[in-house]
């Protein structure tokens, strides 16, 4: 007996340790589950957000609770009855007997844990969909009805995606419930196959029954609100009801409602007489029907009656589509203004135009990032991003459009010295706003900056530096000190050789406090470091700064929001302040065409998104949002105070918006019209800006927005829209502005880069506390005549680059290594007609070497200009008199650094001989270079040498003269 006890004790006694390790297990991973809310909470909290995260989690739980019981009941019961209704003495065939005996030791556990499973998934399914839920608890009217059930647009947009949402949940209940009874019933004998025969018990018969009835009156309220649908179905011709949907398949969805409805009817006829002939030939009926009525008939209208007279038949649906999309995309009020273009540059031409020609920016945002590197970041862990942004700013009494950017942390420039404290403690932040003139340039072609170096100094106002969140901000920092200890916080480096760098404390309120060891252990938990734990540097008055992009935190304040592409900086009330454009979209706007987001902003500055599933048909810039650059607070305000969609969410998260009318004079100077919303109304008005449903039907004047000159061909881009100040024709005044030009849309053969339409955009909010200025968001579309053909962008850069005369330029430019890049080509409406303006840079190959800008081209119908400066070009372009003069009319001195490459020679040296010399020389080295490429086309290379001497002999000669 000794040894039988003896035997059994390390069983006995390795039961209670796994018990034991399994409940440490689950504890640990419930704590690492809970250091993840926790973390959240103190987050939103610290941000004063935390009703936009209790809110999400109380709707979910509700949601997960209502689906799991909508789905574990009806389950339970379904089996519950079908197992306490079985046959007692039911004759079963072996095979059941053996599943029987299979299943019934874990029959108890099968019939609560089958239903319990297929609960949690129904939980979690009816969890994501809280926005659909809260949006139709919170619905708010738009006023506007649609043409043809006469409903208020927001029952498409709430209360049809909700209906939708519960009759797909509920028949998926049923259905489920339906198929498990089934499955018991058989298993348990209440539904036996002999032979040919299948018997169903009377139990069995009834519980079948009613449940296929409920799942028919389901579908027959799910057909009904598909005759709604129609209205943001898309068809072959247009978005919305057609003729053929109008007059055929929503009166047929309207009969196959009522034949399923008369169908569900006859199953409960069947449940109580128990013949199941009625619901069978009910059942054959409704699938013929819908094959007659869903399919056969709407062809049958189609095909023979709407096709051979489409134009008249749709005429008014047409109508419809153009009228419901232009004013779901804002563009009900496009005032187009017919512009009858010259192409011919006559002297004086722009002396109208004296303002805009002033503001001509011929900075390009996409080339001078490495200017502003070579010349403004000043040490290894700062940089800048690759495409700066636009912005104005008023200077010495008038406005003035700049490119600017923030001087921000790299820490991988830090190389070997990116340890934890250095990455995590010291170098916490960026620190400046380096701002440019957009239409001036150094003598050598740099930058001009109106705001620049460290510490920070310029023509801006005063205001805090410090950049602790911006776009490449580290994913964490650690900040914040007791009063009178020693700042570990790096400020900025000392511009004095040997000189002590500066240090700095954040004194803000940026994140989430340190001071007690439950939060360091969360957050150790949450960034996978035990060194937030341990290291001595985190102290009881330490705050983690992360998520510190500035769309990321705008984005988890407000998940409701769809967030324009390109936040960007301003100086506001003393602080950096980044400004952030949210939309409200939906894709449920009636009659109205649908647009992929990703794909319709997508440019050569905004890649496209490979699997992006952002169908939308409506869209409002409702939401101007700002992060502080140095604590990080994030501020909404409402824009569009009429957009149903954001009053409905201002019920969800009350208090979390302020009105527009708090916001400062200051804020409202820099707000712009969005890039992003812009980029989809011209999407969208390339098709429908035709409001004559003829001529939409004939689709005989499509427009598209022309391809970027400057992308590579084998990889062929939009050309972005640009922001300038510019009075647009129709308008009073210069206004800072968003435009961008059309050409037909056409391709192969047909295809033509011609200017059709030249769309612009008042994107001036005006500078008045909380008032919005009357002309913003004006939209002007200019429309060129038919018979005048204005080149477009890709004609005039053809045009560019096949001018002899501008070949033998830029190949001199190119000597040495040296490339030369075309910047943003821009188009402008001065002077009666279309101007082309395109700065050209020139960059060594060297590792340091940056971008200079060197000349401009201008083109004006079919004349073009090459030269050293803007007003230079306009003048010469222009008969030797513009009438007005360029913003590069006296070029500044160097500012910046002296350039570590050198930089390229002027080809003007102030003296008239000289230039009467340099001119013939660069005769001679033209013609040196059409003989070097006609003897090479020969192979006679005594002939090649010889043009290849003369060619340099010239170009020598050229330097010395300009004392190189």
């Amino acid at each position: 007996m000794t040894s039988q006890s003896s035997g059994r004790s390390p069983q006995r006694s390795r039961a209670p340790l796994a018990i034991t390790a399994a409940i440490i297990a689950g504890l640990v991973i419930a704590f690492f589950v809970f250091a993840g809310f926790y973390a959240d909470v103190l987050w939103f909290d610290q941000l004063g957000f935390l009703s936009v995260l209790t809110t999400q989690w109380i709707a979910g739980a509700v949601l997960f609770l209502v689906g799991f019981v909508a789905m574990a009941v009806p389950v339970w019961v379904s089996i519950q009855i079908a197992y306490r209704f079985r046959p007692v003495y039911a004759k079963l065939n072996s095979q059941l007997d053996r599943y029987q005996q299979v299943i019934e030791p874990l029959r108890r556990l099968a019939m609560y844990g089958i239903p319990a499973l297929l609960g949690l998934f129904a939980g979690v399914a009816a969890a994501t969909r809280w926005q659909v839920v809260l949006m139709w608890l919170n619905r708010t009217d738009t006023g506007r009805v649609d043409p043809q059930f006469k409903f208020d647009v927001s029952f498409y947009m709430f209360d049809l995606p909700f209906f939708q949402a519960v009759l797909g949940f509920a028949s998926a209940v049923v259905l489920i419930a339906t198929l498990v009874a089934a499955a018991t019933s058989y298993l348990y004998g209440s539904i036996r196959v002999s032979g040919r025969d299948v018997l169903v018990s009377k139990a069995a018969r009834i519980q079948i029954a009613v449940t296929a009835s409920v799942y028919l009156l389901l579908q027959a309220a799910s057909i009904w609100l598909d005759q709604y649908s129609t209205l943001t179905n898309t068809n072959d011709l247009i978005t919305g009801a057609g003729y053929t949907d109008v007059n055929a398949t929503i009166p047929g969805r309207a009969i196959l409602a009522g034949i399923a409805a008369v169908v569900a009817i006859l199953f409960l006829v069947t449940a109580v007489i128990g013949r199941w002939r009625l619901p069978v030939i009910g059942t054959a009926l409704l699938i013929v029907s819908s094959l007659l009525l869903g399919s056969l008939y709407p062809w049958v209208v189609q095909r023979f009656q709407v096709d051979p007279s489409a134009k008249t038949l749709e005429r008014e649906y047409i109508q419809r589509n153009i009228d419901l999309t232009r004013d779901a995309y804002d563009l009900a009020d496009v005032k187009e203004v017919p512009y009858n273009a010259t192409t011919t540059a006559e002297p004086g031409a722009l002396r109208s135009d004296a303002e805009t020609t002033a503001n001509i920016r011929i900075l390009d945002p996409a080339l001078v990032s490495d200017a502003f590197s070579q010349l403004e970041q000043f040490k290894q862990y700062y940089q800048f991003p690759q495409n700066l942004d636009v912005d104005r700013y008023t200077i010495d009494g008038k406005s003035q459009d700049t490119v600017v950017t923030v001087r921000d942390l790299k820490l991988s420039g830090l190389n070997a010295g990116n340890t934890w404290v250095n990455s995590t403690v010291v170098y916490t932040h960026g620190y400046g706003v380096v701002a440019a003139y957009g239409n001036q340039r150094s003598a050598d072609g740099q930058p001009v900056f109106l705001e620049s170096g460290i510490p920070t100094k310029g023509s801006l106002p005063e205001y805090e530096p410090r950049i602790y969140f911006g776009e490449t901000s580290a994913p964490y920092s650690i900040v914040g000190a007791p009063e009178g200890s020693k700042p570990v916080e790096l400020d900025y480096p000392s511009g004095t050789e040997g000189a002590q760098q500066t240090y700095t404390t954040f004194t803000g309120d940026g994140g989430p406090k340190l001071d007690n060891a439950f939060n360091k252990l969360i957050y150790a938990l949450k960034f996978q470091s035990e060194q937030i734990f341990l290291a001595n540097d985190v102290n009881e008055k330490s705050q983690i700064l992360y998520d510190r992009d500035p769309v990321t935190r705008v984005q988890k304040v407000a998940p409701y929001l769809t967030l324009d592409s390109d936040a960007y900086p301003s100086i506001v009330d003393g602080k950096v302040k980044w400004i952030v454009d949210g939309y409200t979209t939906s894709a449920s706007y009636p009659y109205s065409t649908s647009v992929g987001l990703s794909d319709a902003i997508a440019d050569t500055e905004t890649p496209p998104q490979p699997f992006a599933l952002d169908k939308i048909n409506y869209m409002r810039n409702s939401v101007k949002a700002t992060v502080d650059a140095y604590d990080g607070s994030v501020t909404l305000y409402a824009w569009d105070k009429e957009d149903p969609l954001l009053k409905t969410w201002q019920k969800i998260f009350p208090a979390t918006i302020k009105p527009m009318s708090q916001m400062s004079g200051e804020l409202m100077s820099h707000v712009r019209y969005p890039a992003d919303m812009f980029k989809v109304q011209r999407k969208v008005l390339g098709k429908y800006h035709v409001t004559d449903p003829g001529s939409f039907y004939s689709v005989d004047d499509a427009w598209t927005t022309p391809n970027d000159p400057v992308s590579p061909s084998t990889n062929t881009t939009l050309q972005p829209p640009y922001y300038l100040t510019m009075q647009v024709p129709g308008s009073d005044a210069p206004s800072f502005s968003l435009y961008s030009t059309f050409i037909p849309d056409a391709s192969g053969a047909t295809s033509r880069n011609v200017l059709t339409g030249y769309l612009a955009v008042d994107a001036d909010a005006g500078a008045k506390d909380g008032q919005r200025a009357d002309g913003y968001g004006k939209m002007r579309l200019l429309t060129l005549p038919k018979d005048v053909t204005v080149p477009g962008p890709g004609q005039v850069q053809a045009k560019f680059n096949a001018d002899p005369t501008v070949s033998t330029q830029l190949n001199l430019l190119k000597q040495g290594q040296s490339k030369v890049l075309n910047g943003n080509l821009l188009t402008l409406p001065v002077g009666g007609g279309l101007l082309y303006v395109q700065p050209v840079y020139v960059q060594s190959t060297g590792e340091t070497s940056y971008p200079l800008l060197q000349k401009v081209l201008v083109a004006f119908g079919d004349q073009i200009a090459f030269e050293d400066t803007l007003d230079k070009a306009l003048n010469v372009l222009f008969g030797g008199e513009s009438g007005a003069n360029a913003g590069d009319t006296s070029v500044p001195p160097t500012t910046g650094e002296t350039p570590t490459t050198g930089t390229t020679p002027s080809t003007s040296t102030g003296d008239p001989v000289q230039d009467a010399r340099l001119r013939s020389l660069l005769a001679e080295a033209k013609l040196a270079m059409t003989d070097k490429q006609a003897a090479l086309a020969v192979g006679d290379f005594t002939a090649y040498g010889v043009a290849d001497k003369k060619l340099n002999d010239a170009i020598g000669q050229m330097l010395t003269l300009l004392g190189q």
